[in-house]
C-alpha cells in the first residue's frame, strides 16, 4: 500500500530531493535528486532510519518532520543542513507534510529539500561586502562610513555620531569599539536624555556613601565601569548647559569627582557622543555649549535616514525575517510583492527601528509562508505606489534602487566613471559590468576629463 501511494515517475521528474518515512521513521522512498544531494544511493537509504542518512543538526532536536507527524500540519521554508556521504556539510531548505494513501489514511511523512549551497555562498558574499558588525547596508552613503570606520576606530579621538532616531547610532558606536584596540575592555552606553541632571551625574561619575540620603554605600559610575574601554553618551543634545560644563572638564582632563567625594579619579576611556539634534542650531539658541561642541566634534559621522537609503530595505527585511524565525521558531519564508511595495513606498520617520517593529508586527499574524499586506500595519497602505508603477519582485526592486544609486553617483561626478566607482565603493570594472547588466545608457560626455566639484575646488579651477 505504501509503495502505491508514492508515484516514482513523479518523484524522479523534480529537481528537489524527496524522501518518505513510515511510522517507524524508516525511509520508504528516496528520489534521484535526494541521491545526488546526499551522495547516498536509494538502495542504501531505503529501510534506514532517516537520521542515519541525513545527520542534520535538527535530528536530535526540533525536527520539522517529527513536528508534522505529531501535529498533523505541514511546515515550509525551514533552513538547516545535512552531512553528505563525503562528510561535507550541505545547507538545505526543507518542507514537510503528511503522507496519505488514496483512502486518506496516514502512511507516514514526506519531506522535500533543496541544496542552497549556491544561495548561501551568494549570501555570504553579500554579507562580507554589505555588513560591518551588526550594521547591514549596500547603500553608497553607508559604504563610505564602512570604508573609513576601521581607521577612525584605531584612533582614541572623540567621535560625534549624528543621525535621526532609529538610524543605528549605538550599533555604529559598538562597531567602532569592536574594531578598536579597546575591544577586550567594556563598552558602556547611556542615554543622557532619559535622566535628569542630578541622576545622570551620579550614574556617570558614581557617588560616595553619605552623598545623599539613600547613599548607604559607595557606587562606581559608568566612567569607572568603562575604564580602559569605550563609553557612548547618547542624546547629548538633551542635556543642560550645567551638566555640559562638568562633562567638558572630564573630556579635557580625563578626571572626575564622584558625588560626595573629595578626591578626583583618573579614567582611561574613549568617549563617543551621539545625538539626533542639530547641535549647531542648539548653540545658536543658547542650549548647547560651543566649547563642548568643539571638543566632541573631532571626528563627525552622519548616519543617513532610511528614506535616503531605500535600497537597503529588502536586505534589512531578509535579515529581520531570519532573525525572528530563529527567535520565535517560525517558518516565515519571505515577503510577497504587494507587501514589499508597501514597505518600499513608506518614509520611516522611525527609521530602521520602525522597520524592525513592522516585521515583528507581521510575525504576530504570520507563522509561515510569505508575509502579505494583511500582516502589515494598515497605515502603510496610504503610501503604497499605484499598481503599474511598481517593480514586480524583490529582485526588480533591488535592481531599480541599484540603478538609481549608480545614476546619482554618476551625475554627482559629472559622469566621471572612475570617480563614481570610488564614491560607490566598487572597482571600476564592477561599475562597467553593472552599467551593462542594467542597460544604463550614459550621455555622450567624456567624464574622464571632467573633475567632480570637490576636486575642482582643490585644484583651484
Amino acid at each position: 500500500m505504501e509503495k502505491k501511494a508514492v508515484k516514482p515517475h513523479i518523484l524522479e521528474s523534480i529537481s528537489e530531493g524527496v524522501f518518505t518515512v513510515n511510522h517507524e521513521w524508516r525511509i520508504t522512498s528516496f528520489n534521484r535528486a535526494a541521491e545526488e544531494i546526499t551522495g547516498i544511493s536509494r538502495k542504501e537509504a531505503i529501510g534506514c532510519f532517516c537520521w542515519a542518512i541525513f545527520h542534520s543538526n535538527m535530528c536530535n532536536g526540533d525536527c520539522p518532520l517529527r513536528r508534522t507527524m505529531k501535529e498533523h500540519r505541514p511546515y515550509a521554508g525551514i533552513s538547516t543542513y545535512i552531512v553528505n556521504k563525503s562528510k561535507k556539510r550541505i545547507p538545505i531548505n526543507i518542507s514537510t507534510a503528511l503522507l496519505h494513501n488514496e483512502q486518506g489514511e496516514i502512511l507516514g511523512g514526506v519531506e522535500t529539500f533543496r541544496d542552497t549551497t549556491m544561495v548561501e555562498g551568494r549570501r555570504q558574499e553579500l554579507n562580507d561586502s554589505c555588513r560591518l558588525g551588526d550594521m547591514i547596508s549596500c547603500s553608497p552613503l553607508m559604504k563610505k562610513i564602512f570604508t573609513v570606520l576601521p581607521q577612525i576606530a584605531q584612533s582614541d579621538s572623540t567621535v560625534l555620531i549624528e543621525g535621526d532616531t532609529g538610524t543605528g547610532k549605538e550599533m555604529l558606536a559598538k562597531a567602532l569599539h569592536d574594531l578598536s584596540m579597546r575591544r577586550e575592555k567594556p563598552f558602556v552606553a547611556i542615554n543622557c536624555g532619559a535622566l535628569p541632571d542630578t541622576l545622570l551625574e551620579s550614574e556617570l561619575f558614581g557617588y560616595k556613601a553619605g552623598a545623599f540620603t539613600d547613599a548607604v554605600s559607595d557606587k562606581p559610575g559608568y566612567f569607572t565601569m568603562a575604564d580602559g574601554g569605550t563609553i557612548m553618551l547618547d542624546e547629548l543634545g538633551e542635556t543642560s548647559p550645567a551638566f555640559q560644563a562638568k562633562l567638558l572638564r572630564v573630556l579635557e582632563e580625563r578626571e572626575f569627582q564622584p558625588l560626595g567625594g573629595v578626591q578626583k579619579l583618573h579614567v582611561n576611556v574613549r568617549i563617543l557622543a551621539a545625538t539626533n539634534r542639530d547641535l549647531e542650531t542648539l548653540i545658536e539658541q543658547g542650549c548647547f555649549r560651543q566649547d563642548l561642541f568643539y571638543r566632541i566634534n573631532i571626528v563627525r559621522l552622519q548616519l543617513p535616514a532610511l528614506r535616503e537609503r531605500k535600497e537597503d530595505i529588502p536586505l534589512l527585511i531578509e535579515f529581520f525575517i531570519e532573525k525572528m524565525n530563529r527567535l520565535r521558531s517560525k517558518a516565515v519564508t519571505g515577503i510577497d510583492n504587494e507587501a514589499l511595495n508597501w514597505l518600499m513606498s513608506y518614509d520611516y520617520p522611525g527609521n530602521i527601528r520602525q522597520l524592525e517593529n513592522i516585521i515583528e508586527h507581521a510575525f504576530i499574524l504570520c507563522s509561515e509562508g510569505d508575509i502579505g499586506t494583511q500582516h502589515l500595519p494598515g497605515y502603510l497602505a496610504a503610501s503604497a505606489s499605484p499598481i503599474g508603477t511598481r517593480p514586480s519582485s524583490i529582485h526588480a526592486i533591488r535592481q531599480s534602487t541599484e540603478e538609481e544609486a549608480i545614476l546619482k553617483a554618476l551625475q554627482r561626478n559629472s559622469y566621471n566613471r572612475l570617480a563614481a566607482a570610488k564614491e560607490l565603493g566598487v572597482h571600476k570594472t564592477t561599475l562597467f559590468r553593472k552599467l551593462k547588466k542594467l542597460n544604463i545608457r550614459l550621455p555622450d560626455v567624456d567624464g574622464r576629463n571632467v573633475l567632480p566639484a570637490e576636486h575642482k575646488e582643490d585644484s583651484g579651477r
